[in-house]
């Protein structure tokens, strides 16, 4: 009888098990999905066959690379006020620079952003598409710009250029040969200013894409140079336990069009809270080449998605202990990490409401119990190092886990108490709209792939990052973090990056990253005597700080903990270092894909179909037949 009982909780514990990293993509022209972007090497195949597509050019030269990489981020990121991140644990906005310039989050978490914040984090993506500092941030006058260096053709050994997305500019000289450096454009502002200044010679892209004073009302000063000033963190991986789902909602609302919970400023532009943008090529991507008109003026052209994860630990099976990184007879802990960014229903309708007391529908615990059990739940946003106090089940700790991109969940309960009470846990994030999979008219080809990964962050939040400090002290120029998968699992990959002084104009000296998987006795490196290269023209102010970043494979079989070192010769303090360790579940499911959708503003209708549990290996064998005038609801992955 005892032999017979192993064997049913076997069977029941494999029949649901975690997907690590579930992404899929589309066949839409403009709005692919994820699996379309979610790395460098996917993302620039993206942009060049689009630019292709709409142009007619292939991406050879640097400024066919630079101009795909523009018009992408134009049609996939717009203007708004993303809300802050508690990095420096004093509270949101508060300890120092509270922007938002880790690239992958800026992307998939926000989608939005001010000027100085996309134009910090586009330069991590012009450092892979055209290599060590070939990008930076400029303040300019009233505005933050950027510019790419650009060489061969008629840019011959190197010169930079203009290619500001936030205000969808870029400009030619007036022959039409080559794209201007913005002290080139200050020069002769009142002419080059104008789109309709021979707008043959801009190949398409219009001057001052979003509104026609853009140009003139910025490029008169040219004032500070930033170099590396934004960071690549650890690409977007969503990792599902058995018994979870994740649904993305393409639009405000939630299932009853109501509920709206975001992580930004409240425009309530149409009656509708949360971020949003009149004037951005998002949702219009059609319109942007050869435009003679710009965007134009349309309320809430723009605005925030919803990424709701629902979470039921079958604490019968066994299957729960995927999820959880510590238990015993008095509690069960479970952790969360997401690519995207917890958010709120703020408690009233200020333009930062979301930062005030009293915030709901970010994070909710239910149960159904048959009869009364008190089970207490405490909350921790810094890997267990402090708890703050969630009150009892049922209970709503949005104001504890808003803002975050992690948290450990403790039940004040054992394991055998929490499974009479059959709990659930609902996680509703902000997400950006234009990284989420859509269906087209006709006939869609579906591509899905689960990559088997998971992550284990210590950062981006300077207390998530010092609860693995082992050697060193922020402030000083040698820091040390110490990462152990969650569960003995196999770790594949790290990814490491630094925040540190660099003094005005930035000082030489070389910067280095290593890992160990030995306790230190041998290290490897992930970034070896990376730099600051200045190149001119300069203006006479910079930016005193700057980023380091690179990632390394792991040696196989790595089940033990992983350090990683941050070190540099010019004695720089560093002021805030985080560290990604990815590794592989120790189980693979199968994923249920789930579409939503309309057409012609009738029924929502809806397609699923189970793919297998292989990971690594791409699928293509699903498609959805749809009618006419689709539009994309939502899409929800499941773990099965």
């Amino acid at each position: 009888m005892y032999k017979i009982v192993l064997i049913l909780i076997a069977i029941s514990a494999s029949a649901f098990a975690a997907v690590g990293d579930p992404q899929i993509k589309t066949d839409h022209p403009w709005y692919p999905g994820e699996l379309s972007c979610s790395t460098f090497e996917r993302l620039f195949k993206t942009q060049a066959e689009l630019y292709k597509r709409v142009t007619g050019r292939g991406v050879e030269s640097d400024e066919d690379k630079a101009l795909a990489a523009w018009y992408w981020r134009n049609l996939n990121y717009w203007h708004g006020e993303e809300g802050a991140l508690d990095y420096w644990d004093q509270g949101f906005g508060k300890g120092g620079d509270s922007r938002t310039r880790e690239y992958w989050t800026g992307l998939f978490a926000h989608g939005f952003g001010l000027c100085g914040t996309t134009h910090s984090q586009w330069t991590a993506e012009i450092e892979q598409l055209l290599g060590h500092v070939r990008g930076r941030a400029c303040g300019v006058a009233g505005h933050n710009s950027f510019e790419a260096y650009l060489t061969g053709g008629a840019y011959g050994k190197g010169q930079w250029c203009l290619l500001d997305h936030d205000i969808s500019t870029v400009i030619f000289h007036p022959d039409g040969s080559r794209l201007l450096s913005i002290d080139e454009v200050k020069a002769d502002l009142n002419t080059l200013k104008n789109p309709a200044f021979k707008p043959q010679r801009q190949r398409g892209w219009r001057v001052s894409g979003l509104e026609d004073s853009d140009a003139g009302g910025v490029y008169g000063a040219f004032n500070v140079a930033e170099y590396l000033p934004g960071y690549i963190g650890v690409p977007p991986m969503v990792h599902l336990r058995a018994g979870e789902s994740l649904t993305r909602f393409l639009k405000p609302g939630l299932e009853d069009g109501k509920t709206f919970v975001f992580w930004g400023r409240n425009y309530k532009q149409g009656g509708i809270p949360g971020p949003e943008r009149s004037r951005a090529w998002v949702n219009q991507p059609e319109k942007m080449f050869n435009s003679t008109k710009g965007t134009g003026y349309t309320p809430g052209q723009a605005r925030f998605a919803n990424a709701v994860y629902d979470y039921k630990p079958d604490f019968k099976s066994g299957t729960y202990k995927e999820g959880v990184i510590d238990e015993d007879e008095k509690h069960v802990t479970f952790e969360f990490y997401t690519p995207f960014v917890i958010a709120s229903t703020p408690a009233n309708d200020q333009p930062w409401g979301i930062y005030d007391v009293g915030g709901k529908n970010g994070l909710v615990i239910s149960a159904e119990m048959k009869e009364f059990i008190s089970i207490p739940v405490k909350l921790s946003t810094d890997q267990g190092k402090t708890w703050q106090e969630g009150g009892k089940v049922p209970a709503d700790l949005t104001d504890l886990a808003k803002g975050h991109q992690q948290y450990w969940l403790r039940f004040e309960a054992p394991a055998a108490t929490l499974q009479t009470a059959n709990i659930s846990i609902r996680t509703v994030c902000q997400c950006n709209v234009a990284t989420i999979p859509r269906l087209h008219d006709g006939e869609n080809k579906i591509t899905f792939l689960n990559g088997g990964r998971a992550v284990l962050s210590a950062g981006p939040n300077k207390d998530q990052a010092m609860a693995h400090l082992v050697d060193g002290k922020l402030g000083s120029p040698s820091v040390t973090l110490e990462l152990a998968t969650p569960r003995k699992e196999q770790a594949v990959h790290i990814y490491a990056s630094s925040w540190q002084s660099s003094s005005a104009p930035p000082q030489p000296g070389k910067y280095q990253i290593e890992f160990s998987a030995d306790a230190g006795k041998s290290w490897q490196p992930i970034v070896k005597d990376w730099q600051i290269t200045r190149r001119e023209p300069e203006p006479k102010d910079f930016w005193s700080q700057s980023m380091c970043y690179g990632d390394a494979v792991l040696p196989a079989g790595t089940t033990g903990p992983v350090r990683v070192r941050f070190t540099n010769e010019g004695k720089r303090p560093y002021i805030k270092v985080e560290a990604h360790l990815v590794y592989q579940p120790a189980t693979s499911g199968a994923t249920e894909v789930t579409f939503g959708w309309k057409e012609g503003g009738a029924e929502v209708k809806t397609a699923s179909h189970i793919f297998a549990a292989a990971t690594g290996k791409e699928d293509t064998s699903w498609s959805v037949p749809t009618g006419q005038k689709v539009e994309t609801l939502w899409v929800k992955y499941s773990a099965k």
